[in-house]
């Protein structure tokens, strides 16, 4: 098992998040809270349950990330496009130094145990864990470990990990697979961020800081400093602002 000091982490937050659309027209998908607490840090906290050294990678709403990040984690500016989930830990190579990269999705909520991933990984195989379904390009993946010599292999332009790293690594009979069976979470639409929201937080309704709710909410989210008034009810909902309310159809 690889040491601590042999691995970094990077959490992959330089997406546009059209699927969640209109929340993303408001804020970057990595800042939509998740009980209340924005999507890019929960993934910075899981990865601090296995090593310090986290990057975080950033291209759309890159105003609001950086302000939201500086000084906690290594940002990673990709400009002028993104560059993928490959692209962005390829990018990230001098900063890596030597190590292994642990790699997360922003947008993904589960409840998987990173520490006990990292300690069944040798270190020298490419390593995935698996929310569920069998491994392949539509599999949901909770993490990835990424030997060093993986990493150094990695281009820098606009690339994924499936195709530059993960199918290869499979073919060459270096692949393992975990398996989560918990609950995952990619929260790429507003259906889906709304039950991670309900899972999160057993399935109450979540409510911002500074909301005012006058009304009442059933299986609902309100984003901080949004307004439910008096005489509505919200039922599978989330609650932007005053301009943008989702409703979820069950």
């Amino acid at each position: 098992m690889p040491q601590v000091g042999d691995l970094a982490a990077v959490v992959l937050a330089a997406g546009a998040g059209t699927r969640l659309r209109p929340l993303t027209w408001l804020r970057p998908k990595g800042l939509c809270p998740v009980d209340n607490v924005a999507l890019v840090d929960l993934a910075v906290g899981w990865a601090r349950t296995v090593t310090a050294a986290v990057a975080v990678n950033v291209h759309h709403g890159r105003a609001a990330m950086e302000a939201h990040l500086f000084g906690r984690v290594h940002l990673s500016i990709e400009e002028p496009v993104a560059l993928g989930t490959a692209g962005g830990v390829g990018n990230l190579k001098n900063w890596a130094d030597g190590r292994g990269v642990l790699t997360m999705n922003a947008d993904a909520w589960h409840d998987a145990a990173l520490d006990a991933f990292v300690d069944a990984w040798d270190g020298e195989r490419v390593r995935v864990l698996v929310a569920g379904d069998e491994f392949g390009p539509r599999a949901r993946i909770a993490a990835s470990l990424l030997p060093w010599p993986d990493v150094a292999r990695l281009p820098t332009d606009p690339s994924g990990l499936y195709e530059a790293c993960w199918r290869p690594a499979e073919e060459a009979g270096r692949l393992d697979v975990a398996r989560h069976n918990g609950r995952f979470f990619d929260c790429g639409t507003p259906a889906l961020y709304l039950a991670a929201n309900m899972a999160a937080s057993d399935g109450r309704s979540v409510v911002g800081r500074a909301a005012i709710v006058d009304g009442t909410v059933e299986s609902s989210v309100i984003w901080p400093g949004a307004v439910v008034a008096e005489g509505e009810h919200l039922r599978h909902a989330i609650r932007a602002n005053e301009r943008v309310t989702v409703l979820v159809r069950q």
